[in-house]
């Protein structure tokens, strides 16, 4: 399968419908519209293009169509960062921890979840 490639307009619409499961166009301008000045053809407009991509389904069988996400935030995620330690850390997996650590500082409930995650990669090698 082709990798799909969201862009940033569009993983906006995505976060919203991985939160809520599916929604009316209106539903997710309602929600955008909170934090982002755009209009309701233009998000109408992006995830007409989203279905498009396939991106997200759509279910036509009433007046207004409910829209569900076609790919899943994990898989997303997972092709975007990979996407960004080749692109942006040549590679490198470290220099993209490194980076985000030094960045963004964790709080103690986000640094035991990074040790155990390290600590159950030294056990599978």
């Amino acid at each position: 399968m082709k990798k799909l490639k969201p862009t940033e307009s569009e993983l906006e619409i995505l976060q919203v419908l991985w939160q809520k499961g599916s929604a009316t166009v209106r539903e997710v301008h309602e929600v955008l519209s909170l934090h982002k000045d755009s209009g309701y053809t233009t998000t109408l407009k992006l995830m007409q293009i989203m279905y498009e991509k396939g991106l997200v389904v759509r279910n036509d069988q009433s007046k207004t169509h409910i829209y569900q996400p076609n790919v899943t935030k994990e898989n997303t995620q997972q092709q975007l960062v990979g996407k960004m330690i080749h692109n942006l850390f040549g590679g490198s997996t470290t220099a993209l921890v490194m980076q985000a650590l030094g960045s963004n500082k964790p709080n103690l409930e986000e640094l035991d979840a990074i040790q155990n995650l390290l600590n159950d990669l030294k056990k599978a090698e």
